[in-house]
């Protein structure tokens, strides 16, 4: 059922899409995590499970997935630090292109989020995600 939907994705501006069965119920074009965040801010943490497409699934995405109750996540480029996280945690994953991690924009080491989301479970990288957005609007 998803990977037309998938295709449809990947050819569009959108950079997440979640789905309740085949109804899309969120979509963003903004870049990074806060597509996530926004999704989780506005009641998207419901016991209904859902699916994800994402144009990165790295770590922090995994993460912030299993916070979205995920119950499976498409993305055209993961992490093998996120494959990890989605396995321990029971979310179906269909990943493109697996990669050791996620880089930083300018290819010159790990991307930041990646770092910090590595050791964390997900409720905790959560709250990290949250203390630093409320930092970032004082």
């Amino acid at each position: 059922m998803y990977k037309a939907l998938f295709e449809e994705f990947l050819a569009g501006d959108d950079t997440l899409r979640v789905y309740a069965g085949d109804t899309p119920v969120f979509t963003s074009e903004k870049d990074g995590l806060l597509p996530l965040m926004e999704y989780l801010a506005g009641g998207g943490a419901s016991e209904q499970p859902v699916t994800i497409f994402d144009k990165i699934m790295g770590n922090a995405a995994a993460l912030l997935s299993v916070m979205a109750s995920a119950r499976e996540v498409y993305s055209p480029l993961g992490s093998e630090i996120a494959v990890g996280t989605l396995e321990r945690y029971g979310i179906a994953h269909h990943l493109t292109k697996i990669v050791p991690f996620i880089q930083r924009a300018d290819k010159k080491g790990m991307c930041p989020m990646e770092q910090l989301s590595i050791g964390k479970d997900p409720e905790e990288f959560y709250k990290e995600m949250l203390t630093r957005s409320r930092q970032n609007t004082t």
